[in-house]
């Protein structure tokens, strides 16, 4: 069992990042993530965290309604807390959809991250604020907001290590959002996404590394990849990146487990050499 309730603040640490290739078989996709998760934990990594729709890959309104769950009854998130618990780390579980007892609504599910403290206790919540609502292409399109409804408010935790913000995929292209994170005191952004293939080739690394720079702050983005139902397909390239815009790992494609070292003494460094926190100033 690691001592992740035991470190001191600030002191350097490992975080474990599990890239994830999820079908539609819940069962199947619990079975996988826990199995990294235990990777993971065995490589010394006091945090682990999965990436967006951890449990559950599908496509369609229909299909999405119809495998979603509240968080009561949800599976995954029983098993999760039971890993956290047993292996004694922070798991941050990556998102669920979670049914908000609304059948009626136009938007009846939450896209919601959950993390895990090492006694297995949900430690925070955060549901999605910025839906993906896009046209890639005339063969590939998306509507999130036609199923979930818009998270409203911004989720910061406190670590043994420092502070982590809260996000999701989408997220990333909306840097007014990290920028009131990093103002709250956040060190850490976590970044579950299943990014698609066509914009992961494009924006992905640019955009995790523009708000670990802009803020100086280090970035944890763990990744669906490959080829889901639906012939959905996702970039992969889990990315763990540092206050200085370093990429300290990249989980490539295929499902795997990463881990690497984490100086939190790093963000202090990099807002001491470039102030923008400090420097910026209102405008009209």
């Amino acid at each position: 069992m690691n001592d992740a309730n035991e470190k001191t603040p600030f002191s350097p640490f490992k975080v474990a990042l599990v890239q994830l290739n999820s079908s539609d078989n819940m069962d199947e996709n619990i079975s996988t993530a826990a199995k990294l998760i235990r990777e993971g934990a065995a490589m010394g990594a006091g945090m682990v965290l999965l990436p967006e729709n951890s449990s559950m890959m599908t496509f369609g309104r229909e299909n999405i309604l119809k495998n979603a769950r509240t968080e009561n009854d949800h599976p995954a998130i029983a098993a999760f807390g039971d890993l956290a618990r047993e292996l004694g780390v922070w798991l941050h579980g990556g998102t669920f959809a979670i049914k908000l007892g609304e059948a009626d609504s136009a938007q009846p599910l939450v896209n919601r991250t959950i993390v895990f403290s090492p006694d297995g206790k949900i430690a925070q919540r955060y549901d999605k604020i910025h839906m993906f609502d896009v046209v890639l292409s005339e063969n590939e399109s998306y509507r999130e907001s036609e199923t979930f409804r818009p998270g409203t408010k911004s989720a910061l935790l406190d670590l043994p290590w420092g502070n982590m913000g809260l996000t999701t995929c989408y997220d990333v292209r909306f840097p007014h959002l990290y920028r009131r994170l990093a103002n709250a005191g956040a060190d850490f952004f976590a970044v579950p996404a299943a990014f698609t293939e066509t914009t992961g080739k494009a924006h992905w690394h640019v955009l995790l590394r523009a708000r670990a720079i802009e803020n100086g702050c280090f970035v944890f983005a763990p990744a669906q990849t490959g080829t889901h139902a639906g012939n959905r397909k996702t970039f992969g390239h889990s990315l763990v990146v540092d206050p200085w815009g370093q990429v300290l790992s990249d989980g490539g494609d295929g499902a795997s487990v990463m881990v690497a070292d984490i100086d939190v003494r790093s963000v202090a460094q990099a807002r001491s050499k470039i102030p923008s926190l400090k420097n910026e100033q209102p405008f009209e």
